[in-house]
Formats: structure tokens, sequence, C-alpha cells
């Protein structure tokens, strides 16, 4: 009897391991797929940034919703949806306003992407991004429809994703009285796979403004972990955000913290 049990006690063991090595391996596959901002991976991920230091000691506060949503066109090509709904709070408005709480700008972009990597493990995929007048204060948005080419590229190798984002978007029409948008938006990042669905990463989400001659640069650096609530896979993300470069008056620095919550395909 013993040795039955010995018996059954060591294979127990040896399935609770493979389980748990399964459901590493999992983690580690979906923080891959989530570096990739292509990926065949629905996902939704919530953004919280809170920045500091606006005109001395304002703040401000972004929630960034931002749905990713793949298509399968053919055999061979994908379609990502990408959308950016931000919800924004900011406490330095010039006065009388004071302070304001709303909807801002919409940002809509699609990716066609082959889904067989290129010669390299090369990853990419290009499209249109649109900008949507949405915002419910002049302070939080541009007031204009926008519209532009984007393109992102991307290498994985091992436990290293290194890649860059890029848009550029032109207003189209909008409110006669308000300036015209010409915006580069720049997005390298890399990231660094720790194993057990833990991930290291850094970019910097810069972007430059054509009428105005001037460049916005914060450095995000942070680190994630995949894991499971009951049946539903999701990563949370805290990250230190510092702007290198900013206009006058604009945040010194942030926090960021992103809980995506991981839909993969079946």
């Amino acid at each position: 009897m013993r040795k039955t049990y010995t018996i059954a006690l060591a294979a127990s063991t040896i399935l609770v391991a493979q389980a748990g090595c399964a459901l590493a391996q999992d983690a580690d596959e979906l923080a891959k797929q989530l570096s990739n901002p292509i990926a065949s991976l629905i996902s939704l991920p919530i953004q919280m940034n809170f920045d500091f230091g606006a005109f001395g000691n304002g703040f401000g506060h972004t929630t960034n919703v931002q749905p990713v949503i793949p298509f399968s066109l053919n055999d061979d090509w994908n379609l990502i949806s990408r959308t950016i709904v931000p919800i924004a709070y900011r406490d330095y408005l010039p006065p009388p306003n004071g302070d304001t709480f709303g909807l801002g700008d919409i940002t809509q972009s699609l990716f066609f992407s082959p889904k067989a990597p290129g010669p390299g493990g090369l990853i990419w995929g290009v499209g249109p991004v649109m900008l949507l007048p949405t915002a419910t204060d002049d302070f939080l948005g541009a007031g204009k429809w926008g519209l532009g080419p984007t393109g992102v590229a991307l290498v994985q190798n091992g436990p290293w994703t290194v890649g860059a984002l890029a848009n550029h978007i032109w207003s189209v029409g909008g409110e006669d009285s308000r300036p015209g948008v010409n915006v580069t938006y720049l997005q390298p990042f890399a990231s660094y796979s720790l194993g057990g669905g833990k991930t290291l990463s850094a970019a910097t989400e810069s972007s430059y403004d054509w009428n105005s001659d001037q460049w916005t640069v914060p450095v995000i650096v942070g680190g994630s972990q995949v894991f499971k609530v009951g049946e539903q896979a999701m990563s949370f993300q805290v990250a230190g955000k510092w702007f290198a470069v900013r206009p006058d008056g604009a945040p010194e620095w942030g926090v960021r913290t992103t809980l995506t919550l991981l839909f993969p395909r079946k």
C-alpha cells in the first residue's frame, strides 16, 4: 500500500509540475504576442497615465482604452485594428477654466500585415491612421479630422523584441478656428522576456509638431506580468515616465499602469 501511495504521489507531482510548466509556457507565449503591436491576438489594454509637473505643480491623468482586434483577410494577410480612446483630466488650464475632465480625440489605426514573417523574421504592417474630433473640451483635443499613414516593423529573436511604430497625421477638416494638425509620431520599442510571463520594456513615444517646431519625448521604462484570474488571461504593467524633451509648461514626469485583458485564439 505504501509503495502504491508513493507511486501515486510521484505521478501527481509530475502532473502538477507539467501543468505548471504548461502555464508558464502559455504566459511566455502571451507575453511575446503582447510585445508585438500587430500580433494575431485580441486584447483590451486599459492604460492609466498619471503625469506631474505641468507649469510647476500641475497634474494630468489620462486613461487610454485601446482595443486591438485582428481580422483574417485570407490565408496570407491579417488586418489589425488598433483604437485609442482617451479619457482625460487636467488641472492646469488657463484661467478662468482651471480644470477639465472628459473625452479626448479618438485615434484609429488599421494595419495590413502578412501572416508569415519576412526575411530575418521581420514582422511588419502598414495602413491608414485617422484622427476623430471627439474631444468634449477644446483643451483635450484638436477639433480637427485627421488622416495619414502608419506603419510598424519588429523582429522577435529569443527573449528580445525590437521594433518601431510610426505615423503622421494631417488635418483634413474640422473647426476653421482651430490650428491645423501636422504631427509625426515615433515609437521605437524594445522588450526582454524574463520567463514565466515577466517582461521588461523600454520605449519612447515621441511626437513632433511641424506647425510649432516642437518635440515631445517621453521615455518609458517598465515591467509586466502575464497571469490568469479564473480562465481570463491578463497582463499588468507598471512603468515610469520621464519627459526628456517637452514644450514649456508640459508635464515633467509620470507613472503608467496598464491592465490588459487577453483573448488568445483557441
